[in-house]
Formats: C-alpha cells, sequence, structure tokens
C-alpha cells in the first residue's frame, strides 16, 4: 500500500531516475537547462520519527559575516535569544563563508580558504551518511534555489546574488549529487512551506536564507526582520516546534583579526522551559554540531573534527558526557589549516585529503561511522580528532591552547 511519502518518491523516481553530478565547467547552466529542471525535477520530502535524547528534530539557520556583538545589538535577535538559551562561547572555525558551511555537513573544510566551486570527492563522507545509518530523514532548504538539487555556482547567473552554492552545505559533496535521491531534498523555501502545509518536515534541516535576508547583501538589522517574520511562527505551529531545537548562529565574523566567536542561540519546543532565557558558556564550534546530532540520535562519528568536539549541553546532560573547558584567551580559530582546497599560502604545502579516524571513541560515544571505516582503512588519522579544538602543527594554527575538564574530582589537561 501507498503511503503519502512511498508516493511522492516513486513519481518523483519517474521525473528524476538518475543524478548526476555536474563539472566544474558547467557551475552556470543555460537558461534553457535551468527551466527544464524547474519542469521536470520534483523535490523529494521524506518523513521519519526517530527519537532522541534531547530533542526530536533540528533546524540550523544560518545568518552571515556579523561580530558577536554587533548581532546583539539587534533587537530581533535579541528578542528570540530571550525565548531560548544563548550560547555566549560559540565559535566559527575560519574565514571566508564556503570553508565554514563545508565544515558544517563533514567534519573538516579541508584547507578551503576561498568561495570557489568545489566538488568534493566521493569518499568524503558528510552528515546525510550519519542519518542514513538509522533513516532519520533530513533535507536542506535554500531561499531562491530554483529547483531542487541545483549545482549552480549561484541564481541568478546575472545581477544581484539571491542563492549561492557556497552556503549550501550538502552540495559540495559528490557523495551526495552523485545519488539519486538526495540532491531533490536540498530544496528551496517554497517547498518548505508546502512542507510544512503537509507535515512532511525531516527530523534535520540547514536553513539558509538568500543573499539580502541573511546579512551578507545588506546588514544586521535586515536579517533580524527576517528572522522576525520567520521564526516565531513557526515556534508557534505544534507541528514544527513540539520537540524541536533550532540554532541560530553565523558562519564567521566580519572582523577577521577578532577570534570569530559568533552570536549563537537555541530555541524551539526542545528547549526546558526553565531554561528560556539563560545563557550557556561552554564551548562550542561548529563542529559540535555534528557531534551533537550524534549523540542525540545514537548515531556514529565522521572521525573528523567532529570526534573529540563538545557536545550542547542538553544532549550531553542526557549522555552523561563531560565537556570541556577550554583557554580561549589564546585561541584564534579563524585561519584555514593546509589542505588540497587551499587557494593560498598552503595550496601546495599539504595538497592530500586529510585521513579520518577509524578506531576509537567519540564525544558521541557510538564510534566511526562503518563507511569511513570501510573507505579508509588502513590509513593512519592525519590529527588528533580527539581534540575539541581543530589545530594543525605544520602551520602552527592553534597549537598549544589548553583544554580541561574534571572526572571524579580529577583534573585532566591537555594541549594542541
Amino acid at each position: 500500500m501507498f503511503t503519502k511519502q512511498t508516493l511522492t518518491a516513486f513519481v518523483g523516481a519517474l521525473a528524476m531516475a538518475s543524478a548526476k553530478t555536474i563539472s566544474a565547467s558547467d557551475e552556470y547552466p543555460s537558461a534553457a537547462e535551468i527551466a527544464s529542471a524547474q519542469a521536470s525535477v520534483l523535490p523529494y520530502s521524506p518523513v521519519s520519527n526517530v527519537k532522541g535524547l534531547a530533542f526530536n528534530r533540528f533546524a540550523q539557520i544560518w545568518i552571515e559575516n556579523t561580530d558577536y556583538s554587533t548581532a546583539a545589538a539587534d533587537a530581533n535577535f535579541a528578542k528570540l535569544a530571550k525565548e531560548g538559551i544563548l550560547l555566549t562561547n560559540y565559535f566559527a572555525l575560519t574565514h571566508p563563508s564556503e570553508p565554514n558551511y563545508c565544515a558544517s555537513a563533514a567534519g573538516d573544510n579541508f584547507g578551503m580558504d576561498n568561495d570557489d566551486f568545489h566538488q568534493l570527492p566521493a569518499n568524503i563522507s558528510t552528515l546525510a551518511d550519519l542519518f542514513d545509518t538509522k533513516k532519520i530523514a533530513w533535507g536542506e532548504y535554500q531561499e531562491d534555489m530554483p529547483y531542487a538539487g541545483y549545482q549552480g555556482y549561484r541564481y541568478p547567473e546575472s545581477g544581484s546574488n539571491e542563492y549561492v552554492r557556497k552556503h549550501n552545505p550538502l552540495v559540495l559533496f559528490d557523495s551526495v549529487t552523485n545519488d539519486a535521491v538526495r540532491p531533490r531534498q536540498i530544496k528551496n523555501f517554497t517547498t518548505f512551506y508546502e512542507d510544512l502545509k503537509h507535515e512532511s518536515i525531516p527530523q534535520y534541516m540547514f536553513i539558509t536564507p538568500n543573499m539580502t535576508n541573511d546579512a551578507h547583501d545588506s546588514d544586521i538589522t535586515v536579517a533580524g526582520d527576517f528572522l522576525a517574520r520567520f521564526v516565531p511562527p513557526l515556534l508557534k505551529n505544534e507541528y514544527f516546534s513540539k520537540d524541536t531545537l533550532i540554532l541560530v548562529t553565523f558562519d564567521e565574523t566580519d572582523t577577521y583579526a577578532d577570534p570569530n566567536r559568533v552570536y549563537s542561540f537555541l530555541v524551539g519546543g526542545a528547549v526546558p522551559e526553565h531554561l528560556k532565557g539563560t545563557t550557556d558558556d561552554t564551548f562550542y564550534t561548529h563542529y559540535s554540531i555534528i557531534a551533537s546530532l550524534s549523540a542525540n540520535w545514537g548515531l556514529p562519528s565522521l572521525g573528523r573534527w567532529d570526534c573529540g568536539a563538545n557536545l550542547l549541553k542538553l544532549v550531553a546532560e542526557k549522555t552523561g558526557y563531560t565537556n570541556w573547558e577550554v583557554d580561549t584567551d589564546n585561541l584564534y580559530i579563524n585561519e584555514t589549516y593546509p589542505g588540497p582546497l587551499s587557494d593560498g599560502d598552503y595550496s601546495t604545502y599539504e595538497p592530500l585529503w586529510p585521513v579520518p579516524a577509524t578506531s576509537g571513541k567519540c564525544s558521541a560515544g557510538h564510534g566511526i561511522a562503518d563507511i569511513v571505516k570501510t573507505t579508509w582503512k588502513g590509513h593512519e588519522a592525519t590529527y588528533n580528532y580527539n581534540s575539541p579544538i581543530p589545530y594543525n602543527s605544520n602551520s602552527g594554527t592553534n597549537v598549544g591552547v589548553k583544554y580541561w575538564r574534571t572526572i571524579k574530582g580529577k583534573k585532566v589537561e591537555h594541549s594542541t
């Protein structure tokens, strides 16, 4: 018997039996190609109901290029933060934008120090692989994306920016775009409201406003106005908000000389009533979100910088995990280290793809994903991924930063 979801998948398969990763030379599809895809590609909206420890649904909304103090001074951001938990010690990872988005999906930015057109090879695993281990429905919603799974560099292809590929995490990975179904789970805001109406919202969402609403081509006031229109109705929607945790954060600061601490807060029905209007000063990075999702749903790790990342306190308390405290006075977490995607000083210094951990225990508590262990079998991990702070000893990035925690009355101290 066909359910609404299986029927949607069946019809969608007829419309797009296979997907193909485009080549870099096709980063600007023709108007005819875009129109054809708009008429034929059907978005795919799977649903699931895998119970989590601290939340059953997670959405993250990313805003752009704003210093902590600037965001904190905006009335709309401050008002929303008071409805949940303000994360006062949350850090982005580097500059510019794209490596932060990349890292949010794969646990590494692979030396990316640019906003170029990138296609990461199929042996790089992502959040999508973790979710698939328990059939957790996921989706991305990208405002003004012309059709589901669009792989072009931007849209429209001339004039003002609206949608840009560099703000779309999962479309960067061949392991996603080579798949027949996964690209159709990367959709636009029109589909978001259709999914909301039909109660087919996935359990994980990455939400990217367009280049005006995310403050990139405007300012924090415009972004605050957008959030004031977008988020409160979702919080009042019982279907959406129940047991849902929403993270509002920024990809990076505007001032590169700053330590890259970004304004971030949690809201939604999964926030306990007694914690609304409070602050949390636990050290977090964008990698903490991958680790927290894994811990919440009992998923494995990607074996990269998500492995040692601190868990959101709401999740850590459910699992009994003790987060690390970090000496942020000496933290400079806004420089990309050597890697194969660097255009700058490191472009030839370390061209090899970093190898993830394939064994050991990570903060999420469920080991390394089988696909990672199989793909990288026999190779030694490039870094000590048990560190809550990404670092690189060759470039000196974040080397010497101290971190510690106290377990059973004993202080355990390390440094990168």
